[in-house]
């Protein structure tokens, strides 16, 4: 979970701990990271985007001893707390102490439960602008659907989870500058789902990076007929059109800087 929180003593004006009030507040782990009983048992009572003001007993905070030289022994004190955001990692914590075989016999459904949890975190490490974390991630939760099927349904259903990896993994690469490792996971996407706006988009902004601008062209253009009024896709052949005009501008400029000799 990501939280805030401040801890208080006495007549609730002296404060003792404060965490989480920077602009991007680090993911904690229960029991590991956050060990207080009372803080514990008071963020699992709590929603996403919730506030709250628990005052713990000396039982739930830190004793008989205390923590000297800050809080002295038997005392009562009082924390407000926010849950900025959190994610359930249990079924991810039980399979991955498992050993290879062990997670080769784990239930498909609890497998795509748990490469949903790996593409969340991904998710989250993305929307803070950790893009190599989130890139790890993503391909962790894709080695996790990377086991052998039994049916032909099954491996829809695996698909199924895997496309929308394949396309995260395809924009993180974008935004780390890394175009064809962006097409390639497109591509991947298209071959699970070759009517996929969104896969073709993609590719079409990798390849416009690339300035392989007819391909480019030709993944947007199918992009658009899928979703003739997605702005972003439109906005992107709006880009790619300006960038080509620029393109054969300065073709021109050096054609005419090469032959400038000749025509002297």
């Amino acid at each position: 979970c990501t939280v805030k929180y401040s801890g208080y003593l006495g007549n609730w004006n002296n404060l003792f701990c404060s965490y989480g009030h920077n602009k991007y507040p680090k993911l904690m782990k229960l029991g590991r990271d956050i060990t207080l009983w009372g803080l514990e048992l008071g963020l699992l009572s709590m929603a996403r985007g919730e506030a709250a003001r628990f005052v713990f007993a000396p039982q739930y905070a830190y004793g008989q001893r205390g923590c000297p030289p800050c809080i002295p022994p038997d005392t009562t004190v009082l924390f407000e707390v926010e849950v900025l955001d959190f994610i359930d990692s249990e079924e991810c914590d039980v399979f991955f102490e498992l050993s290879d075989e062990q997670q080769d016999m784990f239930p498909l459904e609890k497998v795509l439960k748990v490469a949903a949890t790996e593409r969340e975190f991904g998710n989250y490490f993305f929307h803070k602008q950790n893009f190599r974390v989130a890139k790890q991630r993503y391909k962790r939760a894709l080695s996790i659907l990377g086991r052998s099927c039994s049916s032909e349904a099954e491996q829809k259903q695996i698909n199924a989870s895997k496309v929308p990896l394949l396309l995260n993994l395809s924009l993180t690469y974008l935004k780390l500058e890394r175009p064809q490792r962006a097409l390639k996971y497109g591509k991947a996407a298209l071959e699970m789902d070759q009517g996929n706006a969104k896969a073709l988009f993609r590719c079409g902004q990798a390849c416009l990076c690339m300035k392989e601008y007819s391909k480019s062209q030709d993944f947007l253009t199918r992009a658009q007929r899928i979703q003739p009024f997605n702005r972003d896709i439109n906005n992107e052949l709006k880009k790619l059109a300006r960038y080509y005009e620029e393109y054969m501008e300065m073709q021109k400029e050096m054609c005419c800087r090469m032959f400038e000799p000749l025509d002297s």
